[in-house]
Order: structure tokens, then C-alpha cells, then sequence
């Protein structure tokens, strides 16, 4: 059995800091036969998350600790953010639902750990980056 609790979010926050992308995941998928994404996420503030997006999934994103911005684009301005959604635990901002197709990334704002699930394996699932 897996907990998910401050020791576990503060090793992911740990070894973020060590990581030269400033990020650290944690599968939480049952078997590598699961045919999901299910993940923990600790993100911290420079990290950089290419624009993308996820054609054939709709992603959900749980905020546990932390702050940031999921930022959306429309598909013919994608250099500017047509939406910014700000997540925050302290202020009671919990998550958000990224529909199929919807071009985003994400800023982050503290040091943050999220939730992560969408349908497909990952790298199987059709997601494209700019």
C-alpha cells in the first residue's frame, strides 16, 4: 500500500531539487499493463513545461501542496494564454479539468505537488508538444 502523505510529498519536493529539470514524478499506476497515467508530480518554481496537449484524453490535475498556474491556449494564439487558472491549497483552489485537445501548460508559482491522470499510456496516448 502506497500513503500519500507530507513524508512522501517532502521526498518528491526533495529529489525535484536534485532534478536538472526541477521536477519529479512518482508512477502510481498498479502494473505497467495499466493502459493510464496516474501520477504525483512535485514541481518547482523554473521548472519548464513545454506547451502541449493531450488530443485523445481529457487530464485531470489535483493540487496537494503548493501554487501554480495552469495556463491555456487557443490553438491560433499560442504564444499568449487565453486562460489562467491559479491553483492554490492555502486558498482553497484544489484542481481543474483540462478537456481533450486544449493546448496548456503550467507555471509554477511555489513548490508544488499535483495529481496528475488521464487515459493512455504515456507516450502511447497521442499528446503532442510545441
Amino acid at each position: 500500500m502506497e500513503i500519500i502523505d507530507n513524508k512522501l510529498i517532502g521526498e518528491l519536493l526533495v529529489k525535484a531539487v536534485a532534478s536538472a529539470q526541477l521536477r519529479q514524478n512518482l508512477d502510481l499506476r498498479t502494473s505497467g499493463a495499466d493502459g493510464s497515467q496516474r501520477m504525483l508530480n512535485a514541481l518547482l518554481p523554473g521548472t519548464r513545461v513545454p506547451i502541449h496537449r493531450h488530443p485523445e484524453s481529457t487530464e485531470n490535475v489535483l493540487l496537494l501542496q503548493g501554487k501554480l498556474a495552469e495556463i491555456f491556449y487557443e490553438e491560433e494564439r499560442l504564444g499568449d494564454g487565453f486562460e489562467r487558472v491559479v491553483l492554490d491549497a492555502a486558498a482553497g483552489r484544489f484542481g481543474c479539468v483540462v478537456p481533450a485537445g486544449v493546448w496548456h501548460t503550467v507555471e509554477v508559482l511555489e513548490p508544488s505537488v499535483i495529481y496528475e491522470a488521464k487515459d493512455g499510456k504515456y507516450g502511447e496516448d497521442g499528446s503532442e508538444a510545441l
